[in-house]
């Protein structure tokens, strides 16, 4: 019976320490998928705009406080001349000019995502967070470039898959390990963008005018390099964890035999 309380008490030690693991691993040390984009804000915003524009009469009103929401956004990344020519297409009641220079910021924002993805292509998680949220801006304008050739939108999802594909992915402890490829990922960077600035109708999309103080950093996503599971060295806190965890019930198991 004594031998049989100790298991049970060996047992439960070892399931808290289990339990203090697993809540501390992050779940995105597991999730290797596209990620979750978290809705584009600027990019809902655009289609609800729309929406209120096709109303008839459009609804000049609420497309203003529908924008209202994201100016700050906006102006911090892009600067004031935006949404100042947003704001006055609103106030001449320009529909088209609206939608039109509503576009141009998405795809703007596109361009600024992926540039912050080429100088920090090494940070696969912040990457492919920006990534995600680059491509739920092209969802935006997609059915755009689909009204007027739905084999270009087929092609340009293609390149942000590929895009996507040049992350590679870091694994855990070398498990489903794929190498990254910049170069292929600047081949689709340059197709995208090429693509999108021609059917936009862009003259550039250089981020000059862009507040260097509020480009896109790589601590964008909020990760702490000790929740970065990938590197070995971040797993010596928790090994350290459950050693101490299961000395102690070891302690605790022997004390009581000898008692």
């Amino acid at each position: 019976m004594e031998g049989e309380g100790n298991v049970k008490s060996f047992r439960f030690f070892f399931y808290i320490a289990v339990i203090i693991i697993l809540n501390l691993i992050p779940l995105k040390a597991f999730a290797y998928s596209y990620g979750d984009p978290n809705k584009e804000a600027v990019a809902e915003a655009y289609k609800e705009m729309k929406e209120k524009l096709n109303e008839q009469p459009p609804n000049f009103a609420a497309a203003k406080e529908i924008f209202e929401t994201v100016k700050e956004e906006i102006d911090m990344h892009m600067g004031p001349e935006p949404s100042k020519a947003v704001l006055a297409a609103i106030e001449a009641k320009d529909r088209q000019t609206v939608i039109k220079d509503m576009e141009n910021i998405l795809v703007l924002n596109i361009a600024r995502r992926l540039d912050n993805i080429e100088a920090n292509f090494d940070q696969y998680d912040t990457s492919k967070r920006l990534l995600a949220k680059a491509f739920a801006t092209y969802e935006a304008l997609s059915p755009v470039i689909q009204g007027k050739d739905p084999a270009l939108d087929k092609q340009l999802r293609t390149e942000f898959d590929k895009a996507l594909q040049s992350l590679g992915n870091p694994g855990l402890f070398g498990v489903g390990e794929k190498k990254s490829d910049i170069n292929v990922f600047k081949k689709s960077k340059e197709t995208i963008l090429t693509t999108l600035q021609k059917q936009f109708g862009l003259k550039s999309l250089k981020v000059g005018h862009f507040s260097e103080n509020a480009a896109e950093k790589p601590d964008a996503v909020q990760k702490k390099e000790w929740t970065d599971l990938s590197k070995v060295k971040n797993w010596i806190p928790l090994v350290v964890i459950v050693i101490v965890v299961l000395g102690a019930a070891l302690i605790y198991v022997r004390r009581r035999k000898r008692a």
